[in-house]
């Protein structure tokens, strides 16, 4: 499937989670009669489906439609991609800023896809070091370039909002392949995406 904005709901499979969540709001001791509770189970479905329309997508198909010839053979950057995704483990959010670049090797890629990718596998139930893995495979695969770079700093509510408590704390994960394995290489992408241009 395309990339597309996610406005449409399955009824039945709306219903089904709807229901779920009336019981779970039941079971913590709520009163799921109670006017502002009347509608939150399916508010809850719908945004539920909305947080994990990833599973929908198709990542490289999305990058093939907008791929180009084009003979550029330098670092490509887009830095600063917001992300929202869901820990699996405890299904509380985490959200924080996604660094892509690649090195092309005959075609150019169109620069929205790649904050459309992130959210393809953000919009998953994942893990920071998945998803980073996901992004990264997926433009290195698809795109074949000369090499590809993925760094992602995030803040986790699983750790925040509950077990060890720390709010400050953000989790960094990376990934590298091709002309990104050199030291060189990886330490100027570092650089530039550390770096305010402006």
């Amino acid at each position: 499937m395309a990339y597309k904005t996610f406005e449409e709901y399955n009824i039945e499979t709306t219903e089904t989670i709807r229901n779920q969540y009336e019981n779970i709001i039941s079971e913590i001791g709520e009163d799921t009669a109670r006017e502002g509770l009347l509608k939150t189970p399916e508010r809850a479905s719908k945004a539920m489906q909305f947080l994990t329309q990833g599973y929908q997508q198709n990542a490289a198909e999305i990058l093939k439609g907008a791929m180009f010839k084009e003979n550029y053979n330098e670092m490509v950057i887009v830095k600063d991609i917001e992300l929202y995704s869901l820990c699996e483990h405890h299904l509380l959010p985490f959200f924080g800023k996604a660094h892509i670049a690649y090195i092309p090797n005959g075609y150019i890629v169109g620069l929205s896809k790649l904050p459309r990718i992130v959210d393809v596998y953000a919009r998953r139930l994942q893990v920071q070091e998945r998803l980073t893995h996901d992004i990264l495979e997926c433009i290195n695969s698809t795109l074949k370039p000369q090499g590809v770079a993925v760094v992602i700093e995030a803040s986790h509510m699983c750790m925040m909002m509950r077990g060890v408590q720390k709010q400050n704390s953000v989790t960094t994960t990376s990934g590298f392949r091709g002309q990104f394995e050199k030291i060189e290489t990886r330490n100027e992408f570092l650089k530039l995406i550390s770096s305010d241009l402006g």
